[in-house]
C-alpha cells in the first residue's frame, strides 16, 4: 500500500457546519508554472491579509526533489543556522467580508502526482469543498503596456465565463495543478483556474500587478472580497521602474514597441488565427531581457544610485 501524503487535522473550530456549505480552495503551486511569481506573490498576500491557522498538511519529503530545488538556508561565520524548508500545507483564511476559504500552497510535486491529487480530494471531501480555483502564469511574447491577458480553463464548462481566444488543441508540458483539474473533474469535483500572460522579459522578475490581475479573477470566480491596495501599490511602483530602465535603454524600448505593435496588429485580426505563443522572432530572449531588468533593479538600492535623489 502506497503512503498517505497528507494529514488532516481532526477538529477545526474556525469552521461550523454552515461555512462547509459552500467552501471554497485556491490552489498555488510554486514552480514550473509561475512567471513572474505572479501566483506565488497572490499566495503571500493572502496569507498576509489573514494568516489562518494550517488544516492539512502534505509529506514534502514523498513530494520533493531537494537536489533539482534545492531550499535556501543559512550560513553565519562558523555555522549552519537556518534553513527554509519547504512546506505544502492547506490553510484556512478568511476574506475582506469575513468569508472562509481554504488556501492550499506550496512547492509544485516534483513526484507522485497522481497520490498528491488523491491527497488533495481527501481535503476536498473532507471540508466539503465545492471549487477548486487555481492561479498560475506563463512568458507570452506581448508587452507590459497593454492589459494582462487571463486564459480561465476549468474541468466544467459551466464554469467558464466569455469566449477563450485559443482555437483547436494546443500540446502543452503538463504540471501538477494540470493534472490536478483533470482528475478532480473524473472524480466530480468541479475545478477551474486561470493563467496570466507574462511579457516574457519580466519573466524572471515579481510582477505584482500579474498578481493583481489573478485575484481579480478569483474574487469572482471564488465568491470572495480581497484587499488588493497593497499589490496595486507594488504594481505601480514596479511600472515606474520599468519606465525609467526603457528610458536608460533605447535598444529594449525599441523590443518592447516591436512587441506592442505585434500585440495590436494581433488583437486587429485575431479572428485569423494568429498566435500570442513566443516564437522564433528577431528579439533578445525574454531571459536576456530579464537579467538587464534585474540589473537595473538591483542597483536601486545601491546609495550611488541617482535616481534616488
Amino acid at each position: 500500500m502506497s503512503q498517505r501524503l497528507v494529514h488532516i487535522v481532526d477538529e477545526v473550530p474556525e469552521l461550523d457546519d454552515s461555512d462547509l456549505a459552500a467552501l471554497t480552495m485556491v490552489l498555488v503551486l510554486d514552480g514550473f508554472l509561475d512567471a513572474g511569481s505572479a501566483a506565488a506573490r497572490a499566495a503571500r498576500h493572502l496569507v498576509d491579509l489573514s494568516d489562518g491557522p494550517v488544516v492539512a498538511t502534505f509529506d514534502v519529503d514523498e513530494l520533493h526533489d531537494y537536489r533539482a530545488r534545492r531550499p535556501a538556508m543559512s550560513f553565519v561565520r562558523d555555522h549552519y543556522e537556518s534553513y527554509d524548508a519547504p512546506r505544502l500545507v492547506v490553510r484556512v483564511l478568511r476574506d475582506t467580508g469575513g468569508t472562509p476559504y481554504l488556501l492550499l500552497h506550496g512547492p509544485e510535486p516534483d513526484v507522485r502526482w497522481e497520490g498528491f491529487a488523491v491527497g488533495v480530494r481527501e481535503v476536498v471531501e473532507r471540508f466539503g469543498v465545492t471549487r477548486v480555483v487555481s492561479m498560475g502564469a506563463v512568458p507570452m511574447a506581448v508587452p507590459h503596456t497593454r492589459p494582462i491577458a487571463i486564459t480561465q480553463h476549468a474541468n466544467n464548462v459551466e464554469l467558464i465565463t466569455g469566449d477563450s481566444r485559443w482555437r483547436g488543441e494546443l500540446r502543452i508540458p503538463s504540471s501538477a495543478q494540470a493534472l490536478l483539474e483533470v482528475r478532480l473533474g473524473e472524480w466530480g469535483h468541479d475545478a477551474l483556474g486561470f493563467v496570466a500572460h507574462i511579457p516574457h522579459y519580466l519573466a524572471q522578475l515579481e510582477y505584482p500587478r500579474a498578481s493583481a490581475a489573478l485575484l481579480e479573477h478569483v474574487e469572482r470566480a471564488g465568491r470572495l472580497t480581497i484587499d488588493l491596495s497593497v499589490l496595486r501599490e507594488e504594481a505601480e511602483e514596479r511600472e515606474a521602474e520599468i519606465t525609467r530602465y526603457l528610458a536608460a535603454n533605447e535598444e529594449v524600448g525599441e523590443v518592447v514597441t516591436a512587441l506592442e505593435q505585434q500585440y495590436d496588429a494581433f488583437t486587429r485580426a485575431e479572428e485569423s488565427g494568429s498566435s500570442l505563443l513566443a516564437g522564433d522572432q528577431p528579439l533578445p530572449t525574454g531571459e536576456e531581457i530579464g537579467q538587464q531588468f534585474e540589473q537595473f533593479l538591483a542597483g536601486l538600492d545601491r546609495p550611488d544610485n541617482p535616481n534616488d535623489n
